[in-house]
């Protein structure tokens, strides 16, 4: 969205241009000086506008980055969560089979 600083800041500044130039068509130094002076503050409203523009863009990214860090390290909590509640079924698994296997070499001998 377009900061209301920036649009304004232009129209100040295009009729300020048109003012001056009428002035100097004309001759009025006071029109022209007014103009040039309108045309200026104008120019420093955009910038001021675009300044505005940039920082909000600014947090927004950094909002959106911040937001995505939270949501991948809840995943990652969500998994290793996940795992360890394998790994113990895993582990229980693997210790009766070595334990069969180990019966059964026993009693063969």
């Amino acid at each position: 969205m377009i900061d209301t600083d920036r649009i304004t800041g232009a129209a100040r500044e295009m009729g300020g241009k048109v003012q001056g130039a009428v002035g100097d068509l004309t001759g009025s130094r006071s029109d022209s000086l007014e103009g040039r002076l309108r045309e200026a503050r104008g120019g420093a409203e955009n910038l001021y506008g675009q300044a505005k523009d940039a920082v909000r863009h600014a947090a927004d990214e950094v909002s959106d980055y911040a937001e995505d860090a939270y949501d991948q390290g809840r995943r990652y909590l969500r998994e290793g969560h996940d795992r360890s509640t394998e790994w113990p079924h895993t582990s229980l698994l693997v210790a009766g089979l070595i334990g069969f296997g180990l019966g059964l070499l026993v009693s063969k001998i």
